[in-house]
């Protein structure tokens, strides 16, 4: 594509990206300083539409970018530009007042997101089996109970109350915990097996009961160490995009919405390397082919841990959406980091 055909298509979809209206010559020709006609610009308008870069929507005289367009316009033309220390300092204020707990965090991290971008945010959490075992510590509650917590490397932890067996303080509770911690601190959440927690029983723990209730929350972990959880942000925010003033297309991408195994399946399409942008009809699933999705990877201490995504329409701010996750996806593993403390 020569430079002027270029310069052309990038007027189109900027324009479109502002207006949510079809562009003809005359706009292009008024709102920006090519130097040449409407009539020229007329004339390549329509050879970027036999090609394959711009539609014609029946009802209207003027051109929308098709998906091949906006590819381009993501791959060749556009430069995001970097996220404003205005943004920055949203974000770091956001965090500050309102994420005190490691699930806030991920809450939060949506909540900013849809903001910022005025779409849907997605934020896949770290996956248990991903984690690495740190510690078990029980707190006391009172005289007759405790709470046991499991704490993982990336800060995610579970807790639950138990009854203390009868006979037993809170400093031999200490030590079954310390036991615990020096045979599976540092393993991986998978690789901890039942046998090896039966190993623990049988050589650290002599009381069954403790056993039962100590370890019951490592094998709830265990359990549902496959489990991803999704936190979504901003899911009204589509209701004010024109793009789905149709009932029913908005029905069926709020049902979409919904199934959490499918937004995980999505989420697992972003690479480890940089922010990840499908277009159109370039997603797997049919509901989605009428939006984009811009996501990238989060890391925690150089592990591969979660993404981090925004859908709308693809007529969205791709410039804009970019920078804010390429920050985020630095940004997010030190703000998580914070949080891996009891």
């Amino acid at each position: 594509m020569d430079e002027r055909k270029q310069q052309i298509l990038q007027a189109i979809i900027d324009d479109y990206i502002s207006t949510a209206e079809p562009v003809g010559s005359r706009t292009i020709a008024r709102k920006y300083n090519l130097g040449i006609s409407p009539a020229t610009i007329r004339n390549e308008m329509a050879d970027l539409e036999l090609l394959g870069y711009l539609e014609q929507p029946h009802t209207s005289a003027g051109r929308i970018p098709s998906v091949k367009g906006y590819r381009f316009y993501v791959d060749c033309l556009l430069a995001p530009p970097q996220i404003s220390e205005r943004d920055i300092q949203i974000i770091d204020n956001w965090y500050q007042t309102k994420a005190r707990r490691i699930d806030e965090v991920f809450q939060e991290t949506a909540k900013i997101l849809s903001r910022m971008t005025r779409n849907v945010s997605m934020v896949l959490a770290p996956q248990v089996s991903q984690c690495m075992f740190k510690y078990l510590q029980f707190l006391p509650l009172d005289e007759r109970r405790s709470i046991v917590v499991i704490v993982t490397d990336t800060g995610l932890l579970e807790n639950k109350i138990i009854e203390i067996p009868e006979g037993l303080s809170h400093d031999d509770l200490g030590r079954v915990a310390a036991a615990i911690n020096s045979r599976l601190g540092g393993l991986a959440v998978e690789r901890i097996t039942t046998p090896m927690l039966q190993d623990i029983q049988n050589d650290i723990l002599p009381d069954p009961q403790l056993y039962e209730r100590a370890v019951s929350l490592l094998k709830h972990v265990l359990a549902t160490e496959k489990n991803e959880k999704i936190y979504l942000g901003g899911t009204t925010q589509m209701l004010n995009q024109p793009e789905f003033r149709d009932v029913d297309k908005v029905q069926g991408l709020l049902s979409m919405l919904e199934e959490d195994r499918l937004l995980c399946d999505i989420l697992h399409m972003a690479n480890s390397d940089g922010v990840v942008v499908t277009i159109g009809q370039e997603n797997k699933y049919t509901g989605i082919h009428d939006c984009s999705v811009v996501q990238a990877t989060y890391r925690i201490d150089g592990q591969v841990v979660g993404t981090v995504a925004v859908l709308g329409p693809t007529r969205m701010e791709y410039g804009k959406t970019m920078s804010v996750l390429k920050f985020m996806q630095r940004h997010l593993g030190e703000i998580l980091n914070k949080y891996k403390v009891l």
